[in-house]
């Protein structure tokens, strides 16, 4: 065996090669046909959370959920939005190639601020997009204050 001295250049020559092996197989197993995300269980909705004059909104993508298998619960000001998307079952013999639309069960927790008003939230679910609407109580908006010049 030859004993080999370390120098810098060695190094850098090593560094950079085993970099290159690195992205080489990311970028390999990063590709579509290689993802795990096409053979995902579960799924969470993508959501804005917003806030306007006296409320604060969430708004979820759930796009093909019937209504009668989405749920809105609120304890300890913490909003959790759950259901279940059910998978399309047809007797014909499919071959896929790909499957990216998702199927199964969610459920998504966000935590409000503690000055809404449990009582008056309400929920809208139209065109796949359910929309929360969380009141904040009056002590909770914002007073404009005017300034008076003297």
């Amino acid at each position: 065996m030859k004993i080999v001295k370390r120098s810098p250049e060695n190094r850098v020559a090593a560094r950079d090669l085993s970099h290159a092996f690195s992205d080489l197989f990311s970028r390999f197993f990063e590709d579509d046909s290689f993802s795990t995300d096409l053979a995902k269980v579960g799924w969470n909705p993508k959501v804005d959370i917003y806030e306007k004059s006296g409320s604060v909104v969430v708004k979820a993508d759930v796009p093909g959920i019937e209504e009668k298998n989405l749920n809105v619960e609120l304890e300890n000001n913490i909003l959790t939005i759950s259901g279940v998307k059910e998978e399309e079952h047809e007797t014909k013999e499919k071959n896929y190639h790909r499957v990216e639309r998702n199927y199964g069960s969610f459920c998504r927790s966000i935590t409000l601020p503690d000055s809404i008003v449990p009582d008056k939230i309400e929920a809208d679910y139209k065109k796949g997009v359910l929309t929360v609407n969380v009141p904040k109580s009056k002590e909770s908006i914002p007073k404009k204050v005017t300034v008076k010049v003297s």
